[in-house]
């Protein structure tokens, strides 16, 4: 989720829990809720290692569940100094519990995956109902923080607010559920025996989704709109908006794709993606991509590289994020990652 909606979430749960007492305390503990639930993402600064570290640690130890009261600890002491208050850390430690909390659910409902329960375990837990920027989840929240500071004897607006946080979710959990049946369908239609089906939170509106249904080395992907029943008009030339708009289409109209691991060409080019799919040096970017595809095979005269892409991260209108390649300058020379960036906003 994004920064702003998670500082305003943090300092919204403190407004709504917070028991009265001096004004210019509770001001600092609201404050306090909204920097501890901007931190668990410092994680960023793994970038500063390499973007395929940050990508694989990215939501891991600073968004667990068993850290969480060590982290409060840390931030109510440096919030308590930078407040000056050091011997009352004890007025931050909820607030900071508070934020993280806020923080860890918000990316929850997110698709990249929290590793809830680092350092002791790597596995990733998404109940993914929202996109990383969502103006309706984040309006809810803003109206609720301003409207119960702007009150602060009621904080019934903040309580409202989380109400209308939790059906809003709840609506999207039915989106979900409707295009989880529309992916089965589609799936039993085509007679896919082995399959997985997943849906993804997609962007510019919540009725926005991506079907993926994966059948062995293969992903049959659609993008629907689950409120329309007429697709949107298509753009020509280079409004990458309106493009993107006009890729999610009805669920009725659904235009299925089948994307492959190694959908290269030429037979001798899908052994090639298999070979360098396979590669030591692939081995970081398999552990991030969740739903790795084929992107292309280059020859230059430097050699040959085998692109690859996390279908997470394709957009409709832009060009793939988190593009790795394995690659290499000729037949007996080793294999070598490289990246190729993508879409200037994610990657």
């Amino acid at each position: 989720m994004d920064p702003v909606t998670h500082i305003l979430s943090g300092a919204l749960l403190v407004r709504t829990v917070q028991p009265a007492g001096p004004v210019r305390l509770r001001r600092q503990q609201i404050l306090v809720g909204g920097v501890a639930a901007a931190f668990p993402d410092i994680d960023i600064v793994l970038r500063l290692v390499d973007t395929l570290t940050y990508l694989n640690w990215h939501q891991g130890l600073t968004h667990s569940l068993l850290m969480l009261p060590g982290w409060a600890w840390l931030l109510a002491h440096l919030c308590a100094r930078w407040l000056g208050q050091r011997a009352a850390w004890r007025n931050f430690f909820i607030p900071a519990c508070l934020g993280l909390l806020i923080h860890i659910l918000g990316d929850l409902v997110t698709a990249y995956g929290l590793m809830l329960f680092a350092p002791f375990s790597s596995s990733r837990f998404a109940w993914p109902l929202v996109f990383v920027v969502d103006p309706w989840l984040t309006g809810l929240i803003v109206i609720g923080l301003v409207t119960s500071l702007y009150r602060p004897a009621k904080r019934a607006y903040a309580i409202l607010a989380w109400l209308g946080v939790g059906g809003y979710l709840a609506y999207l959990g039915g989106l979900q559920a409707e295009a989880v049946r529309a992916a089965e369908e589609y799936a039993v239609q085509q007679k896919l025996e082995a399959h997985a089906v997943s849906v993804l939170p997609q962007p510019l509106s919540p009725f926005n989704r991506m079907l993926i249904v994966a059948e062995d080395d293969r992903l049959h992907v659609a993008l629907i709109n689950l409120g329309h029943d007429v697709p949107a008009e298509s753009a020509d030339g280079g409004n990458w908006l309106r493009q993107m708009v006009a890729a999610y289409r009805p669920l009725t109209m659904a235009d299925w794709q089948v994307y492959g691991l190694y959908a290269a060409p030429s037979p001798a080019e899908a052994a090639l993606a298999r070979l360098a799919w396979q590669q030591p040096a692939m081995a970081s970017f398999r552990d991030f991509a969740k739903f790795p595809v084929l992107d292309g095979i280059d020859y230059t005269g430097s050699g040959t590289c085998i692109w690859f892409i996390d279908l997470r991260f394709k957009l409709p209108g832009l060009p793939p994020s988190f593009r790795y390649g394995a690659c290499r300058a000729d037949d007996r020379s080793s294999w070598y990652l490289k990246r190729r960036r993508g879409a200037f906003w994610i990657d």
